[in-house]
């Protein structure tokens, strides 16, 4: 089913990366655009070892090849030294190249600059609603998540606990990434618990059982293998002192779930995470394939969590500010802290400030923030609307 699905994504010109988590369909979508290109799968063991032994082997395949020909190497990342004779054939013959990976720290470790100027960077994502169609299903990306892998299989819990099983051991283990594997498997249902949160590192050490130095490096590991990402927050000094710290997201609630060991129905206290983060993915999906916004951050004084602010979207001088409520009932308070925000923000132009909800109901306050049910802010987001 997800095979027939139209991705978002389209193909760049020339040579490029494409980064996304184990899962996402990059395979899948690299073959569906690239039927005719010379393949190179590197998940093929025996193709793997060749390489392994003698990378040149990749040199006499490409010296066969026409001029100017398309190359895609699939999980180039586990033999980042293949990258060199990418670099020579880009040069020399014109080829064209495209090299997924899911991970990026062996290849930034490699020497991926290299090809700096030469190879754009692209991103595949979970499965989001406008390539669902009438197959979205907000419960159950909220409780299986939208991965393709995943969605392909009716989010079966055994799909998923393998899907965890398989990232430790060919993730992290096969590629050495870490020394305590034990420590980095306590790890992952803390970070977990942190989904849609401030990181506080001392406490997500204190309850993995390892060092605070140690959890830094495992945050940047769980953020290299593009399974969470960090929100920066907004400096702007708003008459108030803001936080500092990141808010960290999982790219899937399926995942943040399943690293808990929760797969079955969503219960009420973890359904507003789920839905903020989900809508965070969401969001960096479409900066990346549409280009929706320049910048993004959230706001939270640290005198009040009540004024806190989910996403504030920059785009030249415009800012869109966003509050996310899983909830069917809009309440004044949902509004508090992009008005907040508003009232002491000292830009050209006043934020546009949304609440997204649950209902049905498209309302206004009294301050001037929408209300938008969440339907129509995916409508505004499809059509490139946020920011009038």
């Amino acid at each position: 089913m997800v095979a027939r699905l139209r991705r978002l994504l389209e193909p760049p010109a020339g040579s490029f990366f494409l980064f996304g988590a184990r899962g996402t369909g990059k395979s899948t979508w690299l073959r569906q655009h690239f039927a005719s290109a010379t393949y190179i799968d590197l998940l093929d063991e025996r193709l793997f070892h060749s390489y392994l032994v003698d990378p040149g082997l990749l040199a006499h395949r490409l010296e066969a090849l026409p001029r100017g020909a398309r190359v895609v190497i699939d999980e180039i990342q586990r033999l980042p030294s293949l990258l060199n004779e990418a670099h020579r054939f880009i040069e020399s013959k014109k080829l064209e190249f495209a090299l997924s990976g899911s991970s990026a720290r062996k290849l930034r470790k490699a020497g991926t600059n290299l090809l700096a100027g030469r190879a754009v960077h692209k991103a595949l994502y979970p499965l989001v609603p406008e390539e669902l169609g009438e197959a979205f299903d907000l419960e159950r990306v909220l409780t299986h998540g939208s991965l393709a892998l995943v969605w392909d299989r009716g989010g079966d819990r055994d799909v998923l606990e393998a899907y965890m099983q398989t990232y430790l051991r060919e993730e992290i283990q096969a590629e050495a990434l870490v020394r305590n594997l034990p420590g980095f498997a306590r790890f992952l249902p803390v970070a977990a618990l942190f989904h849609g949160q401030v990181l506080n590192a001392a406490a997500l050490a204190r309850d993995a059982g390892v060092s605070r130095t140690t959890v830094l490096a495992y945050l940047d590991i769980l953020e290299d293998t593009l399974l969470a990402f960090r929100l920066p927050p907004y400096e702007g000094r708003l008459r108030v002192k803001e936080k500092r710290h990141p808010k960290l997201y999982w790219i899937d609630p399926g995942l943040a779930r399943a690293a808990r060991r929760r797969f079955g129905p969503v219960v009420e206290e973890e359904r507003g995470a789920l839905f903020e983060g989900w809508l965070a993915t969401l969001l960096r999906a479409y900066r990346s394939y549409r280009h929706l916004f320049e910048d993004w951050n959230y706001w939270a004084p640290t005198e009040s969590s009540a004024l806190e602010v989910d996403f504030l979207l920059w785009r030249d001088d415009a800012c869109v500010a966003i509050e996310a409520k899983a909830s069917r009932r809009f309440r004044p308070e949902h509004a508090r802290g992009v008005e907040a925000f508003a009232q002491g923000y000292r830009g050209k132009r006043r934020p546009r400030t949304l609440v997204v909800y649950l209902g049905a109901d498209r309302l206004q306050t009294p301050g001037g923030t929408q209300v938008l049910p969440l339907q129509v802010f995916l409508a505004e987001m499809e059509g490139d609307r946020l920011f009038g």
